[in-house]
C-alpha cells in the first residue's frame, strides 16, 4: 500500500519513483513467449481515455514517393485525472535540405469519440477509422500553415506483441499501476496532401501507423526510446523498443515485426535495436547515434526460421528539444522530475537502405526507404 502510495504522489507532483526493480515490470515479452503476436480487429482500435495520469497517441508516419516524409499524431493526455489535454501535431521534413522542416503543434477543443470509440473527432479536426477497419482519414484544419488531408489503407494485417500488447507495472502485477501497449499496421498504401503556404505537398506513397497507450506518466514509463520504420517494394520492417528507468531495473521491451502485404511474416518481441556508433551532443550531452543496426528474429506461421537485420548510417533529420516545442501539457508532467531531459533525434538517409531477411533457406535482399527515432528522456546508467 506504501508503495502504492508513493507511486500516487510521483504521478501527481512528479516526484522521482524509488527503485521497485525487475520484479515490478512485467514485460509483454512474457506473453510473446507463448503467443509471439496477436492480429488485430478494429475492436483493438479503440481510445482508452483514461481518467487517470496517462499519455495516449494515434501517429501516422508517411513515406511520400515525393521523396517527403510526414507524420500526424494525436496526444490525448491526463494529468492524474485532473486535466485532459488534446494536441494535434503535424510534420513534413523536406529531405532534400530544400526548405526547413514544417513542424505545426495545436491543441484541440470540443473533442469527443465515435459510439464505439474507434474515431476521434474535435473542432476543425478528425480522425476516422472505416467501417471496414481497415483505412484511416485524417483530417484537420487547426493550422493555416498545415491544413492536413490524408488516408491510410492497411495492405498487410495489423497486430500487437503476446496476446494483448501490454506491458504492466506495479508491485502487484495483479493490480498494476502502470501499463504500455503498442498496436501497429506496419504497412499501409497513403493517398491525399498536406497543404503549407507553398502549396500542397503530395503524400501518395507508403504509411505506418502506431496506436500507444502510456498509462502512468510517460517519463515513468520508459527512459529511452527507438524506432524503425523501413518501406521497400515488398516488404515492410518496423520496430519500437523502450527502456525502463532503473525504477523499473533498465528493463528493455522491444515490440517489432516484417510483413509484405496481405501476411505477416513474424512478429513478436525477439527484435533489437543498437547504436552502433555514436558521438556526444554538444548541446544537451545525449550520445547521438550516427550509425545503427536493427535486428529481428522468429518464425512464420508454417514454422520456418526469420532473420532480418537494417543497418547503416543514421542521417539526422531534426532534434527535437521536447520541453521547448511540445505543448505545455508535457511540460506539465514533466516539470518537476529530477534528471529529465527529453530529446528526439529523426533520421532519414537520404540514400536506399537495405533489408536483409533470410525465411528458412530463401534469402532475400531489398532496398527501402527508412525512418527512424532515438529518444532520450532521462539517465539509466545508476542501474549498471
Amino acid at each position: 500500500m506504501f508503495n502504492w502510495a508513493k507511486q500516487t504522489l510521483a504521478n501527481v507532483v512528479g516526484t522521482e519513483e524509488p527503485i521497485y526493480g525487475p520484479s515490478a515490470i512485467k514485460s509483454v515479452a512474457e506473453d510473446a513467449k507463448s503467443t509471439p503476436y496477436t492480429e488485430i480487429s478494429r475492436d483493438d482500435l479503440k481510445w482508452n481515455a483514461l481518467d487517470q495520469t496517462s499519455v495516449e497517441t494515434q501517429v501516422f508516419y508517411f513515406m511520400a514517393d515525393s521523396g517527403h516524409i510526414g507524420l500526424a499524431q494525436i496526444i490525448y493526455s491526463n494529468v492524474a485525472g485532473i486535466r485532459t489535454t488534446v494536441q494535434f501535431n503535424s510534420k513534413i521534413f523536406y529531405t532534400d535540405g530544400s526548405k526547413p522542416h514544417l513542424w505545426c503543434s495545436n491543441p484541440l477543443s470540443e473533442v469527443d469519440f465515435s459510439e464505439d470509440k474507434t474515431s476521434f473527432y474535435a473542432k476543425d479536426c478528425a480522425v476516422v477509422l472505416s467501417e471496414d477497419g481497415k483505412s484511416y482519414t485524417i483530417k484537420s484544419m487547426n493550422d493555416e500553415r498545415s491544413i492536413v488531408n490524408l488516408k491510410l489503407t492497411r495492405t498487410a494485417p495489423g497486430f500487437v506483441a503476446g496476446k494483448d500488447g501490454k506491458t504492466l507495472y506495479g508491485t502487484d502485477l495483479a493490480n498494476p499501476w502502470g501499463t504500455m501497449r503498442h498496436a501497429f499496421w506496419p504497412r499501409c498504401e497513403a493517398e491525399g496532401s498536406i497543404v503549407t503556404p507553398d502549396g500542397p505537398v503530395d503524400f501518395k506513397g507508403r504509411a505506418v501507423y502506431i496506436m500507444c497507450l502510456q498509462g502512468m506518466k510517460p517519463h515513468h514509463a520508459a527512459a529511452r526510446w527507438n524506432f524503425l520504420d523501413f518501406q521497400g517494394p515488398n516488404y515492410s520492417a518496423i520496430l519500437m523498443e523502450f527502456t525502463t528507468p532503473p525504477s523499473y531495473g533498465a528493463t528493455v521491451v522491444d515490440v517489432g515485426g516484417i510483413v509484405k502485404d496481405g501476411e505477416i511474416i513474424t512478429a513478436g518481441t525477439t527484435c533489437r535495436a543498437t547504436h552502433t556508433k555514436t558521438k556526444q551532443d554538444t548541446v544537451n550531452g545525449w550520445p547521438e547515434p550516427t550509425e545503427a543496426k536493427y535486428t529481428w528474429s522468429g518464425t512464420t506461421k508454417d514454422g520456418k526460421t526469420v532473420e532480418a537485420v537494417v543497418e547503416g548510417p543514421t542521417e539526422r533529420q531534426d532534434c527535437v528539444d521536447v520541453m521547448a516545442e511540445v505543448p505545455g501539457f508535457v511540460k506539465t508532467i514533466v516539470a518537476n522530475a529530477a534528471g529529465t531531459k527529453p530529446y528526439i533525434y529523426q533520421f532519414a538517409p537520404h540514400k536506399p537502405v537495405t533489408l536483409k531477411l533470410k525465411i528458412g533457406d530463401e534469402e532475400i535482399t531489398e532496398e527501402g526507404r527508412l525512418f527512424s527515432e532515438a529518444t532520450f528522456i532521462s539517465a539509466i546508467e545508476e542501474a549498471k
